[in-house]
């Protein structure tokens, strides 16, 4: 079975001539220079190969960000071993570093070429970013045979400027229990809260390397003509969306500024809207899409919510634009008579809107950590870590209108410990000082888990297929 193709020109490159089977894998290295890497890093590199390393750690895909080639960077440096999978033209493009393979394949490939990969390079830790992608969970259940640590870097559970990194799973898949009385003796403990340095990420950097990111990806169709992304848009879409919001941000940003200063009278609710593509909406809420679960919050607010009671609506800060949700919004308000009572913010200061609020609605956005931070009634309609007794109403929608209980605050302020110390860093993705921070405290994260090297998988873990 053929699982990839060499790149043209790599055949002499690959870093993996002492396995005949390297090539037949597809297992090509990136070229050293292709993307400008400095003698610096070569160095690094080739001194990785002249020691065993005692950690060896693989990185799959990231998000649009230069994170994890930093942080590859930093732990090289340190003298571990590292490596990389490209999926696509966008991953080669946000690695500039030695060692990265391309898998070239098809989905129901990848278990063998990885497991392949694990055994062959003696890796000891899988790095991904989001525990939800195909690729991702077929990779966890191939780490999980052959006892391979795997590190789920995802956006912070607390924002902002915290980064979640967690071994195991993030979310519904996080192994932290969701007993409220685990989490006061576990803090009993640990030092008092202390906000990490602001490190705020800046919008148009992201949309920036989002953008690069989807047009490396496109080039690169030829060399990865097997990829599908696990976004519900194809990337040049989104990319079109995500101009159009460059263009409009400041003139919509100033609409919002004024429509918050509008929001008089109680009580105020608040719905922030999460993005489609977000996999807490797709796989931990019972919803699936955004369209429904803002029906469903519409629905119950016009039948039970006080008749003085007003909706506030905000679009996700990273909505590509794709679909228009104040058309949407307003065809579902003139439906159900509201119209007069809800409004929709398409930018806006968070805080500014939480300072007005009495409670908090949500499917199980991270604006549910910061409206209990604000001591917030907070209703989470799908799976939130935070989702704990004493933190969410734990009712139905329907009475949270009329009867939100707020939070146990010293309840709160154990779980935020408990989350700061094992599964958050601090840092952001597009700051470079956020950047820096997130790298050192990732390398500390990782140097305080022992190595476990890849063993031999149960009996078929080879035939496992991507889910």
């Amino acid at each position: 079975m053929e699982f990839g193709r060499p790149s043209e020109g790599h055949r002499n490159q690959t870093g993996y001539d002492d396995d005949p089977r390297g090539l037949a894998l597809g297992l090509t290295e990136t070229r050293l220079d292709r993307h400008g890497t400095d003698r610096v890093a070569r160095a690094i590199f080739a001194e990785q190969r002249r020691r065993p390393a005692d950690r060896i750690f693989l990185f799959l895909q990231s998000m649009a960000t230069r994170f994890f080639a930093r942080l590859a960077a930093a732990l090289a440096a340190r003298g571990y071993e590292v490596h990389r999978v490209n999926f696509n033209g966008g991953d080669r493009a946000f690695w500039n570093l030695p060692n990265a393979v391309d898998f070239c394949g098809r989905e129901a490939e990848w278990p063998e070429f990885l497991d392949h990969l694990l055994v062959h390079r003696a890796v000891t830790d899988i790095i991904l970013f989001g525990d939800c992608r195909p690729l991702h969970r077929a990779a966890i259940h191939v780490a999980a045979g052959r006892r391979v640590r795997v590190h789920v870097v995802e956006e912070g559970y607390v924002r902002p400027d915290w980064i979640t990194f967690e071994e195991g799973g993030t979310n519904g898949y996080s192994s932290l229990p969701r007993d409220p009385d685990w989490y006061r003796r576990q803090a009993r403990d640990l030092p008092d809260w202390r906000p990490p340095p602001r490190v705020p990420g800046s919008f148009r950097r992201r949309a920036f390397e989002v953008v690069l990111y989807d047009l490396a990806s496109a080039a690169a169709i030829r060399r990865f003509p097997h990829f599908r992304t696990h976004r519900p848009y194809h990337p040049l879409v989104e990319c079109a969306g995500w101009l159009r919001r460059l263009v409009l941000i400041r003139k919509n940003e100033r609409r919002a500024a004024a429509a918050i200063e509008t929001l008089t009278g109680h009580p105020i609710y608040f719905f922030p809207l999460q993005l489609d593509c977000d996999y807490q909406m797709r796989v931990h809420s019972p919803f699936g899409t955004t369209h429904i679960a803002l029906e469903y919050v519409l629905r119950s607010f016009a039948r039970n919510a006080p008749a003085t009671a007003r909706l506030v609506v905000k679009l996700h800060p990273l909505d590509s634009g794709i679909v228009d949700w104040v058309g949407v919004i307003g065809h579902l308000g003139c439906e159900l008579a509201v119209t007069d009572r809800v409004t929709v913010l398409d930018g806006g200061d968070l805080s500014r809107v939480l300072a007005r609020a009495d409670a908090v609605v949500t499917v199980n956005s991270t604006v549910g950590t910061e409206a209990l931070a604000n001591g917030l009634p907070v209703m989470a309609l799908g799976k939130a870590m935070y989702g704990l007794p004493g933190l969410t109403c734990q009712g139905q929608l329907d009475q949270f209108w009329s009867d939100a209980s707020a939070p146990d605050m010293a309840l709160f302020d154990a779980f935020r410990r408990v989350l700061a110390a094992q599964c958050m860093i601090p840092g952001s993705f597009f700051n470079e000082e956020g950047l820096r921070l997130a790298v050192a405290a990732a390398v500390h994260r990782l140097e305080m888990a022992d190595p476990r090297p890849a063993r031999h998988p149960p009996e078929g873990i080879a035939a496992v297929t991507a889910p």
